[in-house]
């Protein structure tokens, strides 16, 4: 059994930045051999995938946050991280963090709202 818990959400105006942490729970091997996700949820609209972290840090990003988003992840603290840079409007959403790709451990989720 994994427990995500994100913080580190808020209001920004478009331009500003944000970082976003995702704490697990559990083992620490268990947590090294897994691959992490962060992915959002826009009202109306399907939760999408953002960016991805392989055991290996292999990293993947959705094209809309390619070259602002980074994802990072510190095996030791179990943690993952969402840098968010040049914020858009159209990245308001709740950001949740998952473990894994298979099962179902999904954080609670952190509101991010930018402004224009």
């Amino acid at each position: 059994q994994v427990q995500l818990v994100e913080s580190g959400g808020g209001s920004v105006q478009a331009g500003g930045s944000l970082r976003l942490s995702c704490a697990a729970s559990g083992s620490t091997i268990f947590f090294s051999i897994n691959a992490m996700g962060w992915y959002r949820q826009a009202p109306g609209k399907q939760r999408e995938l953002v960016a991805r972290i392989t055991s290996d840090s292999v990293t993947m990003y959705a094209d809309s946050v390619k070259g602002r988003f980074t994802i990072s992840r510190v095996n030791a603290k179990k943690m993952v991280y969402l840098q968010m840079n040049s914020l858009k409007p159209e990245d308001t959403a709740v950001y949740y963090c998952k473990f894994g790709d298979t099962g179902n451990y999904w954080g609670q989720g952190t509101q991010v709202t930018v402004s224009s």
